[in-house]
């Protein structure tokens, strides 16, 4: 049975081991951990990427080799070395929001007598993910979802990182031509051109378009184009922009909710191998549910989408609905 968790909140600082995969992942780890009363002794796991260090710059952190999805053989070497890590310090818990990193980190941690915590994805509205299920079935770690819906068991509630957000009209319209960037994430593998082709097809895209690509390649694409940007490129050209176009990877929406950018967001579709499953259409129904973003199929993009979300923005609260209410 799970060691009890000592109780964490911003008004209890400790030192924690906060491990996520590169990602919605970490970001959302991010975002979670001051409520959690993660101190600057704290010590970060993730995999070394832009977005990575530049999220936890200044930060105590340890960098593991890439894990793709599914694969056993780096997850065990990335306990290998979280293990090794573990035996010269003390830690009062450690807390991971996913993926496959969940897996090295937590064993780890609780082989050495650390109390653990999974906080679920918010992608996942409808039911835990691969390694959710698999660290239930240990029975070693407190396990908690972002969604009331689905806890059940040994499943408790954790506040949702998405409801600190609202949206409100911008206070002036764009000048057309708008300024589109588009950016499909940066997972390796999958190529994301069904929606390139959307965004080429509502003949908005020009000149002042950027697009980072990731995986996917184009030479038939106008304006700038990268494989990938750094954390400072991506802030600042999703500032400049008059509208976003991304994947519905919850990494990137955490990011661009953060700047106040309402996101026009795509679902990959594990049938056109744009992804691994198809849980990218859990977070695209929770945007629209709240109403924090324009998440749809590739198919239903068009002009007026893309238009209409071109005059909203996001105004980013502090506090989550739960522990605004708890405050009243």
């Amino acid at each position: 049975m799970p060691r009890p968790l000592p109780h964490l909140a911003p008004e209890t600082p400790r030192k924690l081991l906060l491990a996520a995969s590169t990602g919605g992942h970490i970001a959302q780890l991010s975002r979670l951990a001051p409520g959690l009363g993660a101190d600057d002794d704290s010590l970060w796991i993730s995999f070394d990427a832009p977005q990575t260090r530049s999220l936890l710059a200044g930060r105590r952190t340890l960098m593991v080799p890439y894990i793709r999805p599914r694969d056993w053989r780096s997850t065990a070497e990335a306990f290998r070395l979280i293990n090794a890590a573990l035996a010269s310090e003390r830690f009062d818990a450690a807390v991971s929001t996913g993926a496959a990193l969940a897996l090295a980190a937590l064993p780890a941690a609780r082989m050495r007598g650390i109390p653990t915590l999974y906080i679920e994805s918010v992608s996942r509205v409808q039911g835990p993910s691969l390694s959710g299920r698999a660290l239930y079935a240990l029975r070693t770690t407190e396990m908690r979802t972002q969604h009331p819906g689905w806890a059940h068991g040994r499943w408790g509630v954790h506040p949702s990182v998405l409801e600190t957000f609202d949206s409100e009209p911008r206070g002036t319209a764009p000048v057309q031509p708008l300024k589109i960037f588009v950016t499909l994430g940066t997972i390796e593998g999958y190529r994301f051109d069904s929606l390139v082709d959307a965004v080429l097809a509502t003949g908005l895209a020009g000149p002042d378009t950027t697009w980072q690509l990731g995986y996917t390649r184009r030479d038939d694409l106008p304006g700038r184009v990268v494989q990938q940007m750094d954390a400072q490129d991506f802030e600042m050209t999703a500032r400049e922009a008059d509208l976003v176009v991304t994947h519905a990877g919850v990494g990137t929406i955490l990011g661009l909710l953060e700047m106040g950018v309402y996101p026009v967001a795509a679902v990959r579709r594990s049938a056109r191998s744009e992804h691994v499953d198809d849980h990218q259409e859990q977070i695209a129904a929770l945007l629209r549910q709240i109403g924090i973003g324009s998440a749809l199929e590739v198919e239903d993009l068009d002009a007026a989408v893309l238009l209409e979300a071109a005059s909203l923005r996001i105004a980013s609260g502090t506090q989550t609905r739960d522990e605004a209410g708890a405050g009243r």
